[in-house]
């Protein structure tokens, strides 16, 4: 079961996790995401090209599958406004393998965070608004896959 999601709705995490539940393995593995508040952000701005995104994460869910033994994956990522305490990304892996789902989430959510094309732009209490620049320990999170 493959379960890829990307839009402006919300989700619920633990409707997400029950497919994932009922697949007859031994464990589910899952990450939910929220937008970070504090320095004043008020809202995030989440733009994609929709072909491209859904093909690259369709790529790396594939990928993730040949690795472990998984029999499911969910991935539902948002775009659009966003305002901080919103849910943002949600991974889920279900194996018959405590390892594979725990190992199989952490490397779908280090690829999503440093090499999903998303293109986020926060916005600033004081009127003022930058682009996030990837940040090298994401980077780092995710090439520690890669040598494995």
């Amino acid at each position: 079961m493959i379960h890829i999601r990307i839009g402006e709705e919300g989700f619920d995490p633990a409707a997400l996790l029950e497919p994932l539940e009922r697949l007859g393995g031994g464990a589910v593995a899952s990450f939910t995401g929220i937008v970070r508040g504090g320095g004043g952000l008020v809202s995030m701005r989440l733009d994609h090209y929709p072909a491209m995104t859904e093909r690259r994460i369709a790529h790396i869910v594939e990928e993730a599958r040949a690795r472990w033994p998984l029999l499911g994956v969910t991935v539902v990522h948002r775009v659009g406004d966003l305002q901080p305490e919103d849910r943002i990304v949600f991974v889920g892996t279900a194996s018959i393998h405590r390892a594979a789902a725990l190992e199989s989430c952490a490397f779908l959510i280090d690829w999503l965070k440093s090499s999903a094309p998303f293109w986020k732009k926060e916005s600033f209490l004081d009127g003022r608004s930058q682009w996030v620049e990837a940040r090298a320990e994401d980077d780092a999170a995710r090439d520690r896959w890669m040598k494995s």
